[in-house]
């Protein structure tokens, strides 16, 4: 237990930081047009304001009230286009049309408050910088919606319509010279990546922009992979872009401290900003739906404190995401009080980051070491770290609101690091538990198989991994549900020339989504009992990011996947003498083999070595659980490349199926989706 530094120089002894606090209900009349719940919606704002009023905080803090930005002033990154648009997207004319045009965007909704609030959101962040750049404030926070940090230079996106915090970084630097602002410091802590920001300023050397974000090697919002790591700006911008792409959910206070300890303090003392302007999201919050992450209110006000030694303490929060209410109300909180210059204690027994971060800081500061020399130095050794955390139901954020109210009523002392070592303990317990024969797994031959009245072993594995639950990802004909539930249920669809065995577990999956992924989808071997004549679908396990494919993920337990992995790989037999059907006795994806693919990315299955899907890649993490699918080795890739494996395109019932899948799935049109299959079929591995 240890009062929080900050580092550098701080406030004058005795001295009353003047600190402003924007809010303007007008923000709320952004919402979506028909009063369906959205995670971005005006509560957010209101329930931030109501606490900082019953903790006494708003009336500490200079009250202000929003303006809307000059069009010149969003043009300066924003296309006039864009910028006619956004101002007239809530007129009468577009009445008709505004859904339509909503739905061009990605993730983006639209109504009559849109256009106001939208030009509000800009101007309130260039108010806010002004005054603090002026010195009139020592900082400021702009309570502000729709947020802006993925909006790009021709596009709403991300629930952002203006890139808010970029209007304000080039107003201050290209409007308004007089006031000495030439390097700005923008720090971007919301969980997704700043794809906007990053763009605006890629070749700018006045601008460092750093964002920590949750990556889960490009599968995660905005799943693009520019959010790298190796993506560090261009021309006189080089250097100046650093991304800390986390490659999981369930970060926390330990992993983000380390982050800043460790790459952004030293960089930003050597950069010396002369105003910071921070991309306040807080979702990576605890209790956060979107996010998975578990920062701590004292967490968000530690790594704030950190920064006031910079700059001067001229520090401006624009809000950006954040979907729980009492998470995002106590952080900005915790954050208030720090500018105002309250002391806290932050309690933080054995911070432990993850193995995984300290492998990504070590990746950035090797990639920034020729830019920034104080990268270079070495690490300290021996850090006590933390597992890749594991995937036990109980512990998992399900995103929903119900299981992440309660975030007040956990014990002030108890930090992500203390939840996660449940976790690892409880994985631990798990893997005993199961008490697998892996030497017999590892010799297993494709053929070993016993019939389905369950030894006790049998059952003691289908038991155990009943509790843990998986994402499964389809590229291919599973992405129609109904075809999908044939591996759960039994049975075929239209299309099919053979049934499935279905799974031993039929429960219905707990949850359905979809997400692209960086990897090639291509049409290989020539037929398939299941299908007849024609290519089926595989996912080159290589990562592209000139490659986006679709995958819808179905929420299932590790049981489940197993069966479908039996199934895929044609494991499953039946046994025409007594009726019985025989499947194999042991999993091939059990707690250890989870281990292993959360590491490596990827496990090639040596005891089906030789089937199509005999490769288990793990695309990341979505509400604290593994996305997983299976797909051919990278040795089929090769084969298919020489011409030794044919490719092939799909038959038009396999074809029909993804179709399906993606049409019903709102993913694309029919003619889009026919469109991605043929692309697909046609393009050179």
């Amino acid at each position: 237990m240890a009062a929080a530094p900050a580092s550098g120089s701080s406030r004058a002894v005795g001295s009353s930081p003047r600190v402003g606090l924007l809010y303007d209900d007008r923000m709320c009349a952004h919402a979506t047009p028909d009063g369906d719940y959205h995670p971005e919606n005006p509560e957010r704002l209101r329930a931030i304001w109501r606490k900082l009023a019953d903790e006494g905080v708003a009336s500490r803090c200079l009250v202000m009230k929003a303006k809307e930005a000059k069009e010149k002033y969003i043009a300066s990154v924003h296309t006039q286009n864009h910028v006619k648009l956004m101002r007239n997207i809530s007129s009468k004319e577009y009445d008709s049309r505004r859904n339509r045009t909503a739905n061009k965007f990605n993730s983006i909704y639209l109504n009559e408050g849109s256009s106001e609030s939208a030009f509000l959101a800009a101007g309130s962040v260039i108010e806010v910088s002004e005054k603090v750049a002026a010195g009139e404030l020592n900082s400021a926070i702009a309570l502000v919606r729709p947020p802006g940090h993925h909006a790009e230079h021709n596009e709403a996106m991300g629930f952002c319509l203006f890139n808010n915090v970029a209007v304000g970084a080039n107003y201050l630097l290209n409007e308004r010279p007089d006031l000495g602002i030439k390097k700005i410091l923008i720090v971007d802590w919301d969980v997704h990546h700043g794809n906007g920001t990053q763009k605006m300023f890629y070749s700018d050397p006045r601008v460092l922009f750093f964002s920590v974000h949750r990556f889960d090697y490009g599968s995660f919002y905005p799943s693009q992979g520019d959010a790298s790591h190796c993506f560090i700006g261009e021309g006189a911008g080089q250097g100046y872009n650093i991304n800390v792409p986390w490659e999981h959910g369930n970060c926390g206070d330990a992993d983000y401290v380390a982050v800043w300890d460790h790459v952004l303090l030293p960089v930003a003392e050597a950069f010396d900003p002369d105003i910071i302007l921070l991309s306040a999201g807080f979702d990576a919050a605890l209790g956060d739906p979107l996010g998975g992450c578990c920062i701590t209110p004292d967490g968000y006000a530690l790594l704030l404190t950190k920064l006031l030694g910079f700059a001067k303490g001229r520090i401006v929060m624009a809000l950006e995401g954040g979907y729980n209410l009492k998470s995002i109300a106590n952080s900005v909180c915790a954050c208030a009080k720090v500018l105002l210059g309250d002391k806290f204690t932050f309690n933080a027994p054995e911070m432990q980051p993850f193995e995984s971060t300290w492998r990504v800081i070590e990746m950035v500061r090797d990639e920034l070491k020729t830019y920034w020399p104080v990268l270079s130095s070495k690490l300290p050794k021996n850090v006590p770290l933390r597992r890749t955390p594991s995937y036990i139901e109980p512990y998992a954020s399900s995103g929903s609101e119900s299981d992440v109210e309660d975030v007040d009523e956990l014990p002030d002392a108890v930090s992500p690091v203390n939840i996660i070592q449940v976790v690892d303990d409880v994985l631990s317990e798990r893997i005993t538990m199961l008490k697998l024969d892996q030497d017999n797994l590892a010799t297993k031959k494709t053929s070993s198989c016993t019939t389905v009245e369950r030894s006790p072993a049998d059952s003691t594995w289908r038991s155990a991994l009943s509790k843990v639950y998986v994402w499964y990802a389809s590229f291919g004909s599973n992405m129609w549900k109904p075809r999908f539930l044939c591996y759960i249920e039994g049975g075929k669809v239209d299309g099919m020339s053979i049934s499935c065995f279905g799974s031993h577990d039929t429960s219905p999956p707990r949850g359905t989504m979809w997400k692209t992924v960086p990897h090639r989808l291509f049409f290989g071997r020539s037929s398939t009992p299941c299908w007849g004549t024609g290519g089926v679908a595989f996912l080159n396990p290589e990562i592209n990011y000139n490659d986006k494919s679709y995958i819808c993920m179905y929420k299932i337990t590790l049981e489940q996947f197993n069966d479908v992995l039996f199934q895929e790989n044609r494991l499953v037999k039946d046994n025409s003498e007594d009726g019985k059907i025989e499947s194999p006795g042991s999993p091939l994806i059990a707690l250890p083999e989870m281990v292993s693919i959360s590491s490596n990315k990827a496990l090639h299955l040596e005891p089906i070595k030789d089937s199509w899907y005999s490769n288990v890649l793990y695309l990341g993490e979505e509400d604290g659980l593994p996305i997983l699918t299976m797909t051919c080795p990278a040795t089929d890739v090769a084969r298919h490349k020489s011409g030794e494996l044919p490719l092939a395109p799909p038959s038009e019932t396999y074809s029909a199926t993804l179709i399906k899948g993606l049409v019903e799935g709102k993913q694309l049109d029919t003619n889009e989706a026919a469109n991605y299959i043929n692309a697909a079929a046609a393009r050179d591995l």
